[in-house]
């Protein structure tokens, strides 16, 4: 698209407001966001809401948006596999991943020049997030960095996790983390550091986030563990670990045989 394009495009936006969607699978994030468009953005003058991907795609291609919300964490399918079920037509809108990655993922946004909202969400970044957002409308670059970003969340250098705590969200490295444990709809996480930290996430939550990390192995459904902070394996009573915090692992049948290969591993 020519420059003269492009800047016809944009002028014709602004004129009759853009249109946005909110892809999220958290029904209050969602809200929240919309309702901080409508009090702070007056250019957004349309929000769509889709609780996962596919439904949003769906909206896409029919409402064709010119903002897209996106959250990456999501059941069945992650935002970023967004370009697996559009064609290069229906990229003719910006991305703005609302996220509660770590400090090197948000580096990764601001290197491939699509922008993000750390949740929590605030007013003022939401704000400057939609103007930017707004410039760049037509410039038809979102497929290259799409890929790119895609690329570098499939790299395993990230050395830090992001933990959603009260008063914001901590950032750890991994190797401090000795193992995550099941509470409930809560994860007990236990840290070289810190101690013991309570996060409001289930360990679903975790094993997903962990699949590429292979030093993390989850022995048991109630345990994720890191294989660097094992101190001792113990064949009698059943079979269990000792963590180097003192904490025993349980080890489940059919998973028995498979840590004894990674074991073997380290």
């Amino acid at each position: 698209m020519k420059t003269i394009d492009r800047l016809s495009l944009f002028i014709e936006y602004k004129s009759m407001g853009f249109n946005a969607i909110v892809i999220d699978d958290e029904k209050k994030a969602r809200q929240l966001l919309r309702t901080t468009l409508e009090e702070y953005c007056p250019t957004v003058t349309t929000v769509y809401e889709a609780e996962d991907l596919m439904s949003g795609v769906e909206i896409i291609k029919r409402e064709r948006p010119q903002i897209v919300f996106l959250d990456i964490e999501m059941p069945e399918h992650s935002g970023l596999q967004l370009l697996d079920f559009l064609d290069k037509d229906d990229l003719t809108f910006e991305i703005i991943f609302t996220t509660a990655y770590s400090e090197y993922a948000i580096e990764a946004f601001q290197f491939s020049a699509i922008d993000y909202l750390l949740k929590p969400l605030r007013p003022k970044q939401v704000q400057l997030a939609v103007e930017k957002a707004e410039k760049s409308i037509g410039r038809n670059q979102i497929h290259n960095r799409l890929n790119e970003l895609s690329h570098i969340f499939k790299n395993n250098s990230f050395h830090k996790i992001a933990l959603p705590i009260s008063d914001g969200i901590f950032f750890m490295e991994l190797d401090d983390i000795i193992c995550f444990q099941a509470d409930g709809m809560y994860t007990k996480v236990y840290t070289v550091s810190k101690g013991e930290i309570l996060i409001s996430k289930p360990l679903k939550h975790f094993d997903t986030m962990m699949q590429d990390r292979p030093h993390f192995y989850r022995p048991h459904r109630s345990f994720i563990i890191n294989m660097g902070h094992i101190k001792q394996y113990i064949k009698k009573e059943g079979s269990y670990l000792i963590m180097d915090n003192g904490m025993t692992v349980s080890i489940s049948k059919e998973r028995k045989e498979e840590l004894l290969q990674f074991i073997d591993q380290i």
